[in-house]
């Protein structure tokens, strides 16, 4: 079964922050092939989602939230999906694309 990929403005956002950010302290040239290959990674989750963990936001929100990790080290980023499953069609939402040492959405700022 193939899902289809649905991205969210704020994940859009997100995604294109980082790619601004990214061609600051590298070649335009290496920041366009991060982004490619994040579009590439999100193509990806179109077989096979629920092969990606749950995210640890999951306990905060009422829908099911996965993550798919993109890059390595301190270069690694969080996609924070969920799976809608309608009748016949059954599309991926990209919710979020976050730094993997950013904060836990949903947790209490207190903790």
């Amino acid at each position: 079964m193939k899902y289809g990929i649905e991205i969210s403005s704020v994940a859009e956002a997100e995604a294109d922050s980082v790619f601004l950010r990214l061609s600051q302290v590298m070649s335009s040239a290496q920041a366009s092939q991060w982004y490619s290959g994040l579009l590439q990674a999100i193509e990806f989750l179109s077989h096979m989602p629920k092969r990606c963990p749950l995210a640890r936001e999951n306990e905060y929100f009422s829908q099911e939230i996965r993550q798919l990790l993109y890059g390595k080290g301190r270069n690694s980023y969080r996609i924070l999906f969920t799976i809608l499953a309608e009748q016949e069609v059954s599309t991926i939402r990209i919710l979020h694309s976050r730094h993997s040492t950013q904060k836990t959405l949903g947790e209490d700022p207190e903790t």
